[in-house]
């Protein structure tokens, strides 16, 4: 099934499929999916055509302001959720029939009756005005519910210990061992070998938690595509710094690197050398080993250590970079023992974040460690599927899926469902990013697998870096029968079916069940639900099942899918029976009065 989950800081890595290149900027989650269409969407016009039958030939309406729409009897507040409404169609109406008159008689009939002609026509004619589900122009439609503001606490009281079966940047290396190549080396020494590829040379980062670290093999992969654990360790690293850490601080580790051309040098930054562990005029000195690493430029020396790929200098300044956020992590304990325990300073710094809401570059660096350890191993087995199908793999990407976030207003308190949610990308980052309620059901046995996989791995990388997500289920089985989904979707305030590829069969299997989705529910996907997206209302469609949409068209960009490196729409169904209970009144009123018209 299509599932879900880009980096926007200098920084952060990109995605790779299987893993993550150093040298490419083109994200590329799977092989590009060829993806045909069997039968072509038929215009507008066409469509209105087939809908009007003999009244093919009018011209189509033109959008007029929803000040000035002639139905009157439009509620304000459906007229400023559907936009425009649309001019009336100017049906001319023939006067009474005197054709079976003689023609004096006729012409006597015709004059006397010419005034009363004229203003029946000009009553007549609101009678049969056509009428549209949602009369909001394609190229300006928006999607605007309430602003709700659901504020939630980021930050976790629990220790940080991924726990057992824990999959660390070293244990991804090991499973895929002969695809990883010796990088540092000792300058000093060339008959050392401890760097060698075989020795499995390691290093240790501090995550915010405590008890949170993670082992890395700083070994480099022989295709450039594949995960690049030193690359990951400096991302992270630089992630922390920006994100948990003070200026006073930041000012302890150096200068963020920003030119990876130039050498750098050893000169200590400007700043003072005494730093506290928290505010300068409350908390006392944090106190070092008797080595003391201040003053020095560690993340620049850091730098130079990768690129003359000085081995010993990049173990001893990792080493350096952790005592100082070791003492951070565990402040020394007060004199008094009663006094409390100083607390960590990084998770601290959480509490400091603006609107409650996770950093973009904290978010894309826990999603990407996750994905890069937990999906990227099994690329080969999730690549495995029946073309031209609705079992074809594909993803969002997370700013894709950020996108979607924004746009439904998800928040702590929703029920999201997923249906195809294929490895749970989708799923995982709506639930660190608003903390919702999550559900996803999935058919392939191998992306089910792999998700469950990922959501315990995300549990645990989220404790590490001290944050909480909200609960995240995920079910194996067939979404049509499933008993779950049957119980979730009268709950659900956003269902996502990433049904680019779904056979026409299982979208209109699909259609009947939104009919249990509650009002203001919203269904996103990247094919509509309905034939026209400003269907008329007719006696053919007065009546079907995806009526009760407002749906609205919305562009994403290049490099949004796995599938494709171009740009398309996805599309918004918002459940409006209210809306449509005033369209289909207003159907039945104006088809009596012309009932009643043409008996007269």
């Amino acid at each position: 099934m299509l599932s879900s989950t880009l980096p926007s800081s200098p920084y952060s890595d990109f995605r790779y499929f299987p893993f993550e290149n150093s040298s490419k900027k083109i994200p590329q989650m799977v092989p590009d999916i060829c993806v045909t269409t069997r039968r072509a969407w038929k215009s507008q016009m066409t469509r209105e055509q087939e809908a009007a039958g003999s009244q093919a030939h009018l011209s189509p309406p033109t959008p007029v302001s929803a000040e000035t729409s002639p139905e009157a009897d439009e509620p304000a507040h459906f007229a400023q959720i559907a936009g425009p409404s649309k001019r009336p169609r100017i049906l001319s109406v023939a006067p009474e029939s005197t054709s079976c008159l003689p023609k004096s008689k006729k012409r006597a009939t015709m004059s006397a009756s010419s005034s009363r002609t004229q203003s029946r026509q000009r009553s007549e004619t609101l009678d049969v005005e056509s009428i549209y589900r949602n009369s909001r122009s394609r190229s300006t439609s928006t999607f605007t519910p309430a602003d709700l503001h659901h504020h939630r606490q980021l930050w976790i009281t629990e220790d940080g210990s991924p726990g057992e079966n824990f999959v660390s940047a070293a244990s991804v290396v090991t499973i895929l061992s002969r695809s990883y190549k010796t990088y540092f080396k000792n300058l000093d020494d060339s008959g050392d070998t401890s760097f060698e590829a075989e020795s499995y040379p390691a290093t240790e980062l501090e995550y915010p938690n405590a008890n949170a670290c993670e082992t890395y093999y700083i070994l480099a992969p022989k295709d450039p595509d594949h995960y690049n654990p030193i690359m990951c360790l400096e991302q992270s690293l630089y992630t922390i710094f920006e994100c948990y850490l003070t200026p006073a601080q930041q000012a302890l580790f150096g200068t963020l690197p920003t030119d990876f051309l130039q050498d750098v040098d050893n000169t200590p930054p400007s700043s003072p050398l005494t730093q506290l562990s928290g505010d300068s005029e409350q908390s006392s000195p944090v106190k070092f080993p008797s080595y003391d690493p201040r003053g020095m430029n560690h993340l620049r020396i850091l730098q130079r250590s990768i690129r003359r790929r000085d081995g010993p200098l990049f173990l001893s300044t990792m080493q350096n970079i952790n005592q100082l956020l070791r003492a951070l992590k565990y402040p020394p304990l007060p004199s008094d023992p009663f006094a409390p325990a100083p607390p960590n300073v990084l998770i601290e710094a959480i509490k400091g974040w603006p609107s409650s809401e996770i950093p973009n570059r904290v978010l894309m660096r826990i999603i990407d460690e996750t994905y890069q350890r937990s999906v990227g191993p099994h690329a080969l087995k999730l690549n495995r599927y029946e073309a031209f199908s609705s079992e074809v793999y594909g993803e969002l990407m997370p700013s894709f899926t950020s996108d979607i976030i924004a746009a439904t207003h998800l928040h702590k308190d929703s029920l999201f469902m997923d249906l195809g949610c294929g490895v749970g990308n989708v799923l995982v980052q709506a639930s660190l990013e608003t903390c919702c309620r999550s559900y996803g059901i999935e058919v392939m046995p191998t992306p089910a697998e792999v998700g469950r996989e990922q959501l315990r791995q995300m549990k645990k990388r989220c404790r590490m870096w001290g944050l909480s997500m909200g609960e995240v289920e995920l079910e194996e089985g067939d979404m049509l029968t499933s008993r779950r989904v049957t119980e979730l979707l009268p709950q659900a305030d956003v269902v996502l079916v990433n049904n680019k590829v779904f056979q026409q069969s299982l979208n209109e299997a699909l259609r009947p069940r939104f009919l249990d989705l509650k009002e203001g529910a919203i269904v996103v996907s990247l094919k509509p639900f309905v034939s026209s997206l400003n269907a008329r209302v007719t006696e053919r469609n007065v009546d079907d099942i995806s009526a009760i949409f407002d749906v609205f068209e919305r562009p994403y960009r290049s490099g949004s899918v796995s599938w494709g490196s171009g740009g398309g729409s996805y599309y918004l169904h918002r459940v409006d029976r209210e809306g449509y209970a005033v369209i289909k009144q207003q159907f039945e009123n104006q088809r009596a009065r012309s009932a009643r018209a043409s008996r007269r």
